[in-house]
């Protein structure tokens, strides 16, 4: 697959899939070879990875807002590494690791292309641009405390209790009986002693439950809105000398 810079521009942190249009991760850096067309990919599959597997662009196509390889996502997965965000070239021994593991024939190497420069043209112009990494980082968000304290509460219940209550009782003497019983006429009295129950509070102290502290970890998803900046280049080439296409 031949891509042109702007679509290599465009590709950087798209989703990468694969020949089934399972996600496999997203794109981290491209190479290229001696003749400037982009001939591999490597791939971020973890969230906060270091390391990024490699994979061919032969046979790669733009799919949607990704890129798609011609491969399964195992067989990208446990391809050779590179380090995450370099900007090293690849040496021979990794180029040749990668046709191995893709079972690849090794391509001969394309002369680099010479392109003549005009006299006083001067340097070459590099155009830069920010890119956005989004990371995590653990802070401190407060303490979480567990106190208990004495609070007092009005209680209403009630209870049963006993009294004793007089009432009297009166019997009339059969006149059979009347000879067995004393008839004296004079003054007297009769006691008796009465019982009455009353409330009676008492307290004590029971266990009632344990309390602890304890967290759980919550993933939620945050939004990071951000500026980067990028540079363009522009050619002002007067009308005579623009190239007609």
């Amino acid at each position: 697959m031949k891509l042109n810079a702007q679509q290599v521009s465009s590709l950087y942190g798209q989703n990468v899939t694969d020949r089934s249009g399972s996600k496999i991760g997203s794109v981290g850096q491209i190479w290229a070879d001696n003749a400037g067309e982009p001939t591999w990919v490597s791939v971020k599959t973890g969230v906060m990875g270091t390391k990024e597997q490699m994979a061919p662009l032969q046979k790669a196509r733009i799919a949607g807002d990704g890129l798609a390889v011609d491969y399964d996502k195992s067989t990208v997965k446990n391809a050779p590494v590179v380090d995450a965000d370099t900007d090293e070239p690849l040496s021979t021994a990794q180029v040749e690791q990668l046709y191995r593991h893709y079972q690849l024939a090794p391509q001969p190497a394309p002369p680099a292309r010479e392109r003549g420069r005009a006299p006083g043209a001067g340097e070459d112009l590099i155009r830069s641009e920010e890119r956005l990494r989004v990371g995590t980082e653990s802070q401190p968000a407060g303490t979480a405390r567990l106190r208990k304290y004495v609070v007092s509460e009005d209680v209403h219940t009630t209870v049963p209790v006993e009294h004793d209550e007089v009432y009297v009782e009166r019997e009339p003497i059969a006149a059979g009986d009347a000879r067995n019983v004393r008839g004296d006429i004079g003054e007297a009295q009769q006691e008796m002693t009465l019982r009455a129950e009353r409330p009676v509070v008492s307290k004590e102290t029971v266990p009632v439950e344990r309390v602890r502290l304890a967290k759980d970890e919550v993933v939620d998803q945050r939004a990071v809105d951000e500026q980067i900046r990028r540079e363009q280049v522009e050619a002002d080439i007067p009308e005579p000398s623009r190239r007609r296409r």
